[in-house]
């Protein structure tokens, strides 16, 4: 159906606008227990907006229990008669909405056979449930299997259907965090902490900082009926066999084309907005991409807890959503060979409570009085990206970016930075002892006709090539996989930063001065930026000599999690201790394992039961597909015999990456002989030209 969410007709109901004031929209946010839509119901119940805002409620002896009444009154005014703590397990990779929850209804059974509709503060502040049926990594078992969730009350209660969702953090009995968001609150705890030492040093009193990132999440937009007929799709999120059609993204046609008006694309996505905006989630943006049927979608910036909720929140509506459209939302990294795959690039920021940008370097001089502040903030950053590459690296490590990363299409798996000419130059007279002011100048840009305006360039251009490139008042960490929670990504970013931060505000207490510290760290690590072209096919083996962190294999990536300077890291910050990183790199090599045995096990049963039939009814000889199947076969032993999971996903990747891509090359060779009609599964001339008919 079509949108009516702020439709023309909705906007032309609401009368006159005043476009200089503001004002709530119809049906903005009425689905997210926050702002004003919160404030009418506390003030119900003898509170106010601030008393939710103020996270030390949870803590006060009254507040909860009339909290939880303003909850449920909004709740059943709104028709939801259920609710449930929503958390988020570890590495959920393939669980619809990458979430858990159990849902329970609010209506209390009376003895005298009445009923009432109940909703106290100790059910919205905690909850337990079975923590060994999820991913633990040897954390829970069935005997020792306690899991408890308590609220997070800086994320806003909302609501979907007839329940009330309250994002909740999960541990074990013995307080080891069971999900991905415990660590991203200890990491983001840790930041802000470190960055209130370090200022403090710097003479700017601050109470703490906060990391505001914006995610842009790119998919594709399937015909269901082509999807249904691709049991790799319904399984794994992507193709494992499939022949590339005549046509596929050569004419560079589909980037930021026009989406078609009458096209179900476009419906999808403006009911996906129209669930989003009632959620209060401002999803700002939508183009197409550059693959044939690829799309985008991209918020405004937020705190890193809210947005990360919100980006699972965005990806399981799209889901949801398509099939309403008759089309199915892939976001697997790479679901289909021959074009480009999605990301989520995950523009990442600081500021402190009070507002001074960290990354914005006229902001925060003119808010701290301190131009010394900024260059040393960008050499921990620096220093950060140097030393821990390697867990960033890991934090991406999902199973689909092993087809993404370094492949014209995502950036390299060489963690460098870029900064850009005139930062690296400003950055380099500091390191020098040439200590002044950074003002960035932008450039001019003259269209020569003298009706249009003149452009002003902002100060560095873009890098594309780059994993996490400076982008003017913010990085972009532009290699995190499109299906990921990026919980773990920002973990590591904010850990990383964190110890850096101690790390100069130690040396400070020591005697040294900001200054000297930053621009020493400037001299050992500013290898690590690069302002090249990170597609140069001479850049990795570059990187290696200058020992810049440099990590093909995803699997090798996961394990660098426990490495010794790694888990010292995250101890020290108060983030992991080791059982958690030893349980987390267990849990991500599982989880790539097991996707390559699902992936597999696709193929064979695609070969056996599909591409030979097809064959042999169109003459064409199955003898090498049939080979293929037994080499899969034997791969698969193996990798059931492996000694550890280590050494199974070490198998696995080269199973994927080598004798799944030979073997599919043979297949695809028959399906380019095989007459149309014989050819049993949807092709890719059927899943990737949505808005030009259907090929068969």
């Amino acid at each position: 159906r079509a949108s009516t969410f702020f439709s023309r007709e909705l906007v032309f109901k609401m009368g006159p606008h005043n476009v200089d004031k503001p004002a709530l929209s119809v049906g903005y946010g009425e689905d997210v227990f926050k702002g004003a839509i919160a404030d009418k119901y506390l003030k119900a119940n003898g509170l106010k907006l601030a008393d939710l805002e103020d996270y030390s409620w949870i803590k006060d002896s009254a507040k909860p229990d009339k909290i939880a009444k303003a909850i449920l009154s909004w709740a059943l005014d709104r028709g939801a008669t259920n609710f449930c703590h929503w958390f988020q397990p570890m590495t959920s990779t393939f669980r619809h909405g990458d979430t858990g929850q159990v849902q329970m209804s609010m209506l209390e059974f009376n003895r005298d056979g009445s009923t009432t509709f109940e909703l106290k503060g100790k059910n919205i502040l905690f909850g337990e449930t079975d923590g060994s049926s999820y991913p633990n990594g040897g954390m829970r078992a069935t005997h020792t299997a306690g899991g408890y969730l308590a609220i997070d009350p800086s994320s806003p209660v909302f609501l979907r259907d007839d329940c009330i969702f309250i994002p909740a953090c999960f541990v074990s009995y013995n307080g080891k965090a069971l999900d991905e968001k415990t660590p991203l609150h200890r990491a983001h705890q840790s930041m802000s902490k470190q960055g209130a030492r370090l200022f403090k040093h710097m003479g700017m009193e601050i109470t703490g900082m906060v990391n505001n990132i914006g995610l842009e999440q790119e998919l594709f937009f399937i015909p269901r009926e082509a999807y249904e007929r691709r049991m790799d799709l319904q399984f794994t999120g992507r193709t494992v066999l499939g022949r590339m059609p005549a046509r596929g993204q050569e004419g560079c046609d589909h980037y930021m084309a026009p989406i078609h008006v009458d096209g179900p694309a476009l419906a999808c996505m403006k009911e996906i907005q129209e669930q989003c905006y009632k959620l209060g989630i401002p999803l700002k943006t939508r183009h197409r991409e550059v693959a044939p049927n690829q799309y985008e979608f991209a918020p405004e910036f937020g705190s890193v807890i809210t947005q990360t909720d919100q980006n699972l929140v965005v990806m399981q509506i799209c889901e949801e959503v398509a099939t309403k459209h008759g089309l199915v939302a892939l976001l697997q990294e790479k679901p289909f060979a021959g074009v480009n795959g999605s990301g989520k690039h995950n523009n990442w920021s600081i500021s402190t409570l009070c507002g001074a940008q960290l990354l914005n370097p006229g902001d925060l001089t003119a808010k701290s009085g301190n131009a010394e502040i900024f260059p040393v903030v960008m050499a921990a950053i620096v220093a950060a990206v140097d030393e821990y590459g390697d867990l960033m690296r890991m934090s991406i490590a999902s199973p689909g970016n092993d087809f993404r990363l370094g492949a014209m299409e995502a950036p390299p798996s060489v963690i460098s930075t870029y900064l850009g000419t005139q930062m690296t130059a400003y950055l380099k007279d500091f390191m020098e002892g040439n200590v002044y002011e950074y003002k960035p100048v932008t450039t001019p840009v003259d269209l020569g006709v003298d009706i249009l305006p003149v452009v002003q360039a902002p100060c560095e251009d873009r890098n594309r090539t780059s994993p996490f490139p400076y982008g003017g008042h913010r990085f972009e960490f532009r290699a995190v996989g499109s299906s990921q929670n990026v919980s773990l990504v920002n973990t590591v970013l904010n850990a990383a930063t964190a110890k850096y931060f101690a790390v100069i505000s130690e040396r400070i207490e020591a005697g040294e001065t900001a200054v000297a510290v930053a621009q020493d760290l400037l001299k050992k690590h500013s290898k690590v930026v690069f302002n090249g072209n990170g597609y140069d096919p001479t850049w990795p083996d570059e990187a290696d000599k200058l020992g810049i962190n440099h990590i093909d294999s995803g699997v090798e990536a996961i394990n660098t999690i426990v490495a010794p300077k790694n888990v010292a890291m995250f101890k020290e910050m108060g983030v992991f201790d080791e059982e958690e990183c030893a349980a987390r790199r267990e849990i991500l090599l599982e989880a790539y394992v097991g996707t390559i045995e699902m992936e597999v096990g696709c193929m064979i049963d695609m070969i056996t039961q599909y591409a030979v039939p097809s064959a042999k009814a169109a003459g064409i000889d199955s003898a090498a597909m049939a080979e293929g199947v037994t080499q899969l076969k034997v791969a698969l032993a193996g990798i059931h015999g492996a000694a550890d999971t280590y050494e199974s996903a070490k198998l696995c990747r080269i199973l994927r990456l080598e004798t799944m891509i030979n073997v599919r090359t043979i297949v695809d060779n028959v399906e380019a002989e095989c007459p149309a009609n014989l050819w049993s599964y949807a092709t890719y001339k059927e899943l990737l030209f949505l808005d030009s008919g259907k090929f068969k």
